[in-house]
């Protein structure tokens, strides 16, 4: 028997050859081994399948004709046709047609094949269909499921039968997108949509074989559908060129995937590579889409989406996409000198510091690939920098030919640096969005070991990082064998690549800044403001952007040094800098002794020559010291250099604020309610001023007493929260 074409009406009018007679076909039956009908299917994955397929069949009917994908199966002696495949496409016509005869009153004589369609999966499907051929609906409902419900021959236990609630959902979804076409059974009839048909007879066909020909008798996968559409598009294209990726999904990407299936879930019903597959060519389709320079709204929500923005024949460039997903999958194929994906990626990326690797974020896997396999586009998981890491060794898998592998690991680590220290810049919100230029700055660095300086690709990684690497690349020409040590201290977990807090002419001092922050860093934060208060260079805070917060260290909390030691919008980096030289300079190994006699000098020096500036309290008085973000706030530090205020959170001033003067001289009296600006003594309070403390009435806020603290030259001549103490305790 051969292949034929046929629509849905005159399939059963249709004889086919069978050695030297014919066979008629006299029935469609679903059979009880059958999967229950899906197309219908009420969750998410199958709603857009459905959307999908309801709206090439309306532009079937309403432009072009449309021929479906092959369905065939067994015709026995009786003419009765029992499918293998092609289930839902051919259930999802009956009802289109029945839809059809129903709503334009068609005699029943044209109609009277729709009978010969049948489920024999429940008895309950197989009279639901009778029932439904019968039935005249009068289409006042919104809901056509509804009124079908509401029928006396509809007993509601049939709501529970799937294929029954299926098909009462994909007749909602029909009704409401043809409900506007008129001579909907004239163009049915005139074959809009076709399919071509694959009589198989007398193959003696076993429960065994229908199950394996049904997925085990599960619906069709998201991935089984996608496959299909994409084999269709390309074939809309090339046929050469459809046959050598359907090819190649088939043999050497699911090879290539085998080993990453089921997403660590160890989940026997996920021992398959499809959600693998979608997730990358979700990644390919975001680099085509970044590429392209497409806008935010014409991004593809879906797999099918995508598929149809980015792979149909409508799409000029969808030859050339289609060339760009085989090139992303096969670099991962048989890569030079190495075993897998997974050996190539461990040679030169690690969580903690290696010669000739870059280092990563402890935690994240460095099997990047697998990642991305496994969680894109998640971005909590799979977020920005990734999938621009990603791209750069891609983009090297893609160029063996013209990369060498010594230039790679050199060249991915400039990329790296970049990608660290460009938090703020890797972004694709509509209103900013980088990553076009980023993704050809990062193949310029990879393709040529330069950044591209064409100002016409737009701004791409962080400006400053771009200027430090350049820097260090003309550096290691003149000086090539301090690249050891220059990498060493990119790594270290304060500076993640960028090493300007140190700066290049400083490399000697590389071991002396590892001594120093494997110190308390409560002790460097002390020992860093006595040298630059000792130094007379000045504290060394930086001002941020509103010009109130400023930023220090803290003993724990290893982003506010990040913060001080990355070049960002603060004034004042250059003046860290100066500060740190100075302290490496002094000793070439650190302890906490060391740190403790820097401070504790500069505190005696203090009270020998009575002068108290803000740096000896800094240091004295914990309180000036908050373990959080070390982040203080004052309004005018060069009018009222003792007015600083304490933070707790990272920009804003709370409840948990204080100035540390107060809270220093009398802390179970400040004032959480007024932010800390007060001590509280029943009826009184105490507020501190730029040089005196002022004593005034809860009642009205008129003062009482003016402490005026001892100061010459707006330095305190005594301490001023040991003064404040010694008032408290002689009139409270």
């Amino acid at each position: 028997m051969a292949t034929t074409l046929h629509s849905f009406m005159d399939i059963f009018d249709t004889k086919f050859e069978d050695g030297a007679g014919s066979i008629q076909v006299q029935k469609i039956i679903i059979p009880i081994i059958q999967r229950d009908y899906a197309q219908g299917r009420d969750n998410p994955d199958v709603a857009r399948v459905r959307e999908r397929f309801i709206e090439a069949l309306y532009k079937a009917v309403t432009e072009n004709p449309i021929t479906l994908d092959f369905v065939y199966g067994d015709i026995d002696k009786e003419g009765n046709m029992t499918p293998l495949d092609g289930q839902q496409r051919l259930t999802t016509l009956f009802l289109l047609h029945w839809y059809a005869a129903k709503k334009e009153n068609i005699v029943k004589d044209d109609y009277d094949f729709l009978e010969k369609f049948s489920y024999e999966t429940r008895y309950s499907a197989r009279n639901f269909c009778h029932e439904l051929v019968n039935y005249n609906p009068e289409f006042k409902k919104d809901s056509l499921s509804e009124e079908i419900i509401d029928q006396a021959w509809f007993p509601l236990d049939w709501k529970n039968d799937p294929t029954i609630s299926s098909m009462l959902r994909m007749l909602d979804a029909i009704h409401n997108r043809f409900k506007s076409v008129t001579d909907l059974w004239t163009k049915l009839k005139e074959g809009c949509i076709t399919f071509y048909f694959l009589p198989i007879k007398d193959m003696g066909l076993t429960d065994e074989l229908y199950i394996k020909m049904n997925s085990r008798g599960k619906p069709l996968t998201l991935f089984e559908h996608f496959k299909a559409e994409l084999e269709r598009e390309i074939r809309n294209i090339d046929d050469e060129l459809a046959d050598k990726i359907m090819r190649k999904i088939d043999i050497d990407w699911t090879d290539l995937l085998w080993k990453y299936r089921n997403s660590n879930t160890s989940s026997l019903d996920d021992n398959i590579i499809d959600d693998e597959f979608l997730r990358y060519f979700k990644f390919i389709c975001d680099v085509i889409y970044y590429r392209k320079e497409i806008s935010a709204g014409n991004r593809g929500k879906d797999v099918f989406e995508l598929l149809d923005l980015y792979s149909s024949s409508k799409s000029q460039d969808a030859e050339e996409n289609i060339k760009t997903l085989e090139r992303f999958f096969d670099c991962w194929l048989n890569i030079r000198d190495y075993r897998d994906p997974k050996d190539f990626l461990s040679s030169f990326m690690a969580n903690t510091h290696e010669d000739g690797k870059i280092l990563v974020k402890s935690g994240s896997d460095l099997n990047i690939f697998k990642d991305c396999l496994h969680t894109y586009p998640d971005r909590a998981k799979f977020p920005l920098n990734r999938f621009v890491l990603l791209y750069a060794i891609t983009t090297y898998l893609q160029n063996l030919d013209k990369v060498t592998e010594s230039d790679f690991k050199r060249r991915i680590r400039i990329v790296n640096n970049l990608i660290q220290n460009s938090r703020d810049e890797i972004s694709d919100r509509q209103d900013r969005n980088r990553m076009p230029a980023i993704l050809k700055q990062t193949e310029a660095i990879i393709l040529t070991g330069v950044t591209n300086d064409d100002i016409d690709i737009g701004p791409s990684f962080n400006a400053h990082q771009i200027v430090e690497e350049k820097g260090k690349i003309d550096y290691l020409k003149s000086n090539p064998g301090m690249a050891g040590v220059m990498f060493e201290l990119e790594d270290h977990d304060l500076l993640k690549g960028q090493i300007s807090i140190v700066g290049i002419k400083n490399l000697h001092y590389t071991e002396r800044f590892e001594s120093l922050f494997k110190c308390d860093k409560g002790k460097v934060d002390c020992a860093m403001m006595a040298i630059g208060a000792m130094m007379e260079i000045g504290n060394y805070g930086q001002m941020e952007g509103n010009k109130r917060r400023y930023q220090y260290g803290t003993k724990s909390n290893s982003s506010a040094w990040e913060n001080l030691f990355h070049r960002s919008a603060n004034s004042g980096f250059e003046k860290t800098s100066d500060i740190l030289i100075s302290l490496l300079d002094k000793y070439e190994e650190f302890t906490d002794e060391i740190l403790e006699d820097i401070a504790k000098a500069y505190l005696v020096k203090c009270k020998r020559e009575k002068k108290y500036p803000f740096e000896y309290y800094y240091i004295k008085y914990a309180e000036y010291r908050p373990d959080s973000y070390g982040k203080m706030w004052n309004d005018d530090p060069e009018a009222n250099p003792h007015m600083f205020r304490v933070m707790q959170t990272e920009t804003r001033l709370s409840e948990s604020s204080y100035y540390p003067s107060l809270k220093a001289a009398s802390d179970s009296h400040l004032s959480k309610e007024h932010y800390g600006d007060r001590l509280i003594f029943g009826d009184e309070y105490i507020t501190c001023e730029k040089n005196s403390y002022l004593r005034r009435k809860n009642k009205d806020g008129s003062i009482i007493d003016i402490i005026i603290i001892p100061n010459s030259g707006d330095i305190d001549t005594k301490d001023r929260i040991g003064f404040l103490k010694n008032y408290i305790k002689k009139h409270f």
